[in-house]
């Protein structure tokens, strides 16, 4: 009796455990190092339902107080479920050639950055990080300069992508922000 009951049980709350768990979208279903740490994260188990907006960054290109914006949208949306991920770039004009160590002090310092950073990396075609990757394989296109920007749904799917003259705080972006938060 005992054990049918218990099987009972664990048939009734099974589904339930399985509705709760949603599949890792493959464009995040990877793991980033942070910035000048060891630690590493899985994008999905560490952003799941979140709305995300990727970055490209460079510490001495002309787009370089995008920071400023970026930490506002952040720190406007947080709360929400909006998470800036940054991810340096040395690829375009030697823009941020420093250690990482260097650029994660010059982003605290000079523009106060709480969003989280990941390892420097290459955003080329043929050389590109896996995310960066994977965002092309999803329709993205690679990043023709520093601060291309690209919004990812709170499912884990490609929604839009900004490149780098656009400002983290241009209607178009914000409107597209909005409604991805306030969508199921």
């Amino acid at each position: 009796m005992k054990n049918t009951l218990l099987a009972l049980s664990l048939t009734a709350i099974t589904p339930a455990l399985a509705a709760d768990s949603k599949p890792c979208s493959s464009l995040l279903d990877l793991e980033v190092r942070h910035l000048a740490s060891d630690e590493a994260v899985n994008l999905c188990q560490a952003y799941a339902g979140k709305v995300l907006l990727i970055v490209n960054t460079a510490s001495k290109c002309g787009f370089t107080p995008q920071y400023a914006g970026l930490e506002a949208l952040y720190h406007k949306y947080k709360d929400r479920g909006l998470v800036v991920l940054g991810f340096p770039s040395n690829d375009f004009a030697n823009q941020d050639p420093g250690s990482e160590a260097e650029i994660q002090q010059f982003c605290r310092l000079t523009y106060s950055v709480e969003f989280p950073m990941f390892e420097k990396v290459s955003v080329k075609n043929g050389t590109a990080a896996p995310i960066f990757e994977r965002l092309a394989a999803a329709g993205a296109p690679y990043p023709k300069w520093n601060f291309y920007k690209y919004l990812i749904d709170r499912h884990g799917n490609f929604v839009d992508y900004y490149i780098s003259t656009t400002a983290p705080d241009s209607a178009k972006i914000m409107k597209k922000i909005e409604e991805l938060l306030t969508a199921p």
